[in-house]
């Protein structure tokens, strides 16, 4: 191997050494502000799991992470929808599939409006009316819950229900600490 070459190596090595330690300590800070904004919220290991699975979440700020968890809300209402939709059609019940049909129409607006709303808002800083959605969004849920309290096929609803309601919580949490800053 010619001087220029092992040289080369060196600097590149040196470089990579360098290089290296930067992004696992901005990692770690990213972690630990995740962590950090996460202790504020009621469900610590929700919120921690969900932006910690999100490739956004590591350089993101406050608002993007409030975006981040508003996302999820959407594609977790979503799947609950769909699991509205096909516990209707498995169903000869009548007055199970009336309650899941009042679920369906909490769910329907959350979806199609309430929640690109509040992203929307907390996108052009309008944190306030973010909360409104986000706290909308929790009322409807509870409603559906409260609707189908009497069953006992809606187990699996219940769950999704739950998810839903706590990621709303955590994203209240996160819009308040928001609307401090």
């Amino acid at each position: 191997m010619s001087s220029s070459s092992l040289t080369l190596l060196t600097l590149l090595l040196l470089l990579a050494f360098t290089l290296f330690p930067s992004s696992q300590s901005e990692k770690a800070d990213a972690d630990d502000m995740i962590d950090r904004i996460c202790k504020k919220t009621p469900f610590f290991d929700l919120c921690s799991a969900t932006l910690h699975a999100n490739p956004l979440t590591p350089k993101a700020d406050l608002k993007a992470i409030a975006l981040v968890v508003l996302k999820d809300i959407l594609l977790n209402a979503t799947e609950t929808l769909s699991h509205i939709e096909s516990l209707i059609r498995h169903t000869s019940d009548r007055r199970l599939e009336q309650s899941l049909a009042f679920c369906g129409e909490c769910y329907i607006p959350i979806i199609k409006y309430t929640l690109p709303q509040a992203a929307d808002a907390v996108s052009h800083g309008q944190f306030g009316f973010a909360a409104y959605c986000v706290g909308y969004t929790e009322k409807e849920v509870l409603r559906c819950e409260r609707k189908l309290a009497w069953s006992k096929n809606s187990s699996s609803l219940e769950n999704q229900n739950g998810v839903v309601h706590k990621l709303a919580g955590v994203a209240s949490a996160i819009i308040r600490l928001l609307l401090k800053a």
